[in-house]
């Protein structure tokens, strides 16, 4: 087991299915040539899947529907590397019981630069923005989420749901990041995290 091959079969079982990479992930097992060939003969025999140019998968599998898409949360990691990644405000706000509405097309902010992804019928979109506090982070959620509701749309039922659901350790970083907010994100920030 000393192949290219099966080195990088090895790394992305050990992922699990539905596991998203692109062939950065793979060059410290080889150079750029030779890891885009391996992971196009891996594709050839169906031991993984190509989703786009420069973006790969293992693939998850169901009896009835064969290989399935995988989430866009793990595409968009994929599609992100290491940069900071955070989801949409709408997408923050309905995860914390904010809303019910529900976003048609994932899109997700990064420091990193701005990508677009097209697998089968969907969109996934990666938005630079400038900063991202507590990015990956509970609060960095609850941020997003308040800053897509406004200050019309935060009502004091929010900072009550809000208050009651938040761990100890979201209101600490809340209250870290406070003052990277605008004055009226800020003053319910604290609210949040008192």
């Amino acid at each position: 087991m000393n192949s290219l091959a099966d080195k990088i079969l090895k790394r992305a079982r050990a992922r699990g299915r539905g596991s998203v990479f692109t062939p950065g992930d793979f060059l410290d097992l080889g150079s750029r040539a030779n890891v885009d060939q391996t992971l196009s003969r891996l594709v050839a025999r169906k031991q993984l899947r190509k989703l786009a140019r420069g973006l790969y998968d293992y693939p998850r599998m169901s009896a009835r529907l064969g290989a399935l898409s995988p989430t866009p949360d793990r595409v968009a990691k994929a599609l992100a590397a290491d940069a900071a990644l955070q989801a949409l405000g709408s997408v923050a706000a309905n995860q914390l019981g904010l809303t019910t509405q529900v976003t048609a097309k994932p899109v997700y902010l990064t420091d990193g630069p701005s990508r677009v992804a097209k697998i089968g019928r969907q969109t996934i979109t990666l938005k630079h923005v400038r900063r991202l506090p507590a990015a990956g982070k509970p609060a960095g959620d609850v941020f997003q989420a308040l800053r897509w509701l406004g200050r019309d749309g935060v009502t004091p039922d929010v900072v009550r749901k809000l208050k009651t659901r938040l761990p100890l350790s979201t209101k600490r970083d809340l209250t870290k990041i406070a003052k990277q907010a605008p004055g009226w994100l800020r003053t319910t920030l604290h609210d949040v995290a008192a």
